[in-house]
């Protein structure tokens, strides 16, 4: 099965007969090519143009981060399942307001349900703040049937978002105190801890989106614009309670990550090395964990589920099946 590899330290990638090989200060090695799903960059690396030609015809994406662990570019292949007729149904249901509006308050929906889920997972004390945050969200849900501007939905969503980020302290119990929502750069352990796992949930869906016809420039929620993949920002907002505020609030509930695993600097925070090993750790176990598909009737991989909603979502816009977003029944 392909996994994704993490690169921490500076060294070099090139390629070695059917292989990449991967040299740095602590060690060398070969990966075979056909185990490769994605490569994350953390640490300096040189690249050749052999070894780039040579990941571009097996269809690897690669995404860097800087010093700092934030998300800075990716290496996007030219893409292999081309589809003339999906891109021009993709840009339709874009220009039609009424679909993309459709599209939009789906996700919404989606997110802000799996956001509830949680909220209801980690409210076994029955915690006065959590229970007024899941009124305010369950509220907030019942306008969006009646929302038609993209800008009124972006409103409710960061609305629910911003309740929902003020229950962190109670779920993690004020292990680390999060205050207001600062993302560039973050300020604090828990918003460096949101916005490393927000952009690893970022890549994980561009390059599940790169497996399939879809065109990530497309997007319904966020605005598209230049020099950025706004669809995987679409169907991020679904995942990230599932995966990424998981192991957020498993990280610092199980004490598996403290204040020695950040470093700070004047009005900014940033993970440290180990910080980082242990985050990207659990964030690989969690994708590679199966839960029972309520329809296909078989276990299927946390990164599957994010394929499967690239699926449903093209399925739509080539008016084959409605698309609605995934929700957890677990």
């Amino acid at each position: 099965m392909k996994r994704n590899y993490y690169i921490l330290n500076d060294g070099r990638i090139r390629r070695k007969d059917n292989t990449v090989y991967v040299e740095n200060e602590n060690k060398k090695g070969h990966i075979p090519i056909n185990d490769i799903e994605s490569i994350y960059v953390f640490g300096e690396i040189d690249f050749n143009s052999k070894a780039l030609n040579f990941l571009a015809q097996n269809n690897v994406t690669v995404h860097l981060f800087n010093y700092y662990g934030f998300y800075s570019s990716s290496f996007y292949p030219r893409e292999y399942l081309l589809s003339g007729f999906s891109l021009v149904n993709q840009v339709e249901k874009y220009t039609d307001k009424y679909e993309r509006i459709k599209i939009a308050k789906e996700f919404i929906d989606s997110a802000s349900y799996n956001i509830l889920k949680n909220l209801k997972y980690y409210n076994a004390r029955r915690d006065d703040a959590l229970l007024y945050a899941i009124e305010f969200i369950e509220k907030e849900r019942e306008k969006l049937p009646q929302i038609s501007e993209i800008d009124e939905l972006m409103g409710t969503e960061g609305r629910i978002r911003d309740k929902y980020y003020s229950t962190f302290n109670k779920i993690t119990k004020g292990q680390f105190k999060m205050g207001k929502r600062v993302k560039r750069p973050p300020n604090n352990p828990m918003n460096t801890l949101i916005s490393f796992g927000n952009s690893l949930m970022y890549t994980t869906v561009l390059s599940e989106i790169y497996h399939t016809q879809l065109n990530p420039t497309v997007s319904y929620l966020h605005q598209p614009g230049e020099r950025r993949f706004s669809l995987a920002l679409d169907i991020s907002e679904i995942f990230k309670p599932i995966i990424v505020d998981r192991i957020i609030f498993k990280l610092v509930n199980e004490k598996m990550i403290d204040e020695k695993h950040f470093t700070k600097e004047l009005n900014f925070c940033h993970l440290n090395d180990k910080g980082k090993k242990i985050f990207l750790k659990q964030y690989d176990e969690k994708l590679n964990t199966t839960v029972k598909h309520k329809n296909l009737g078989r276990k299927v991989s946390y990164r599957r589920l994010v394929r499967l909603e690239c699926y449903k979502l093209l399925k739509h816009i080539n008016d084959i099946q409605e698309y609605q977003g995934f929700k957890m029944w677990w």
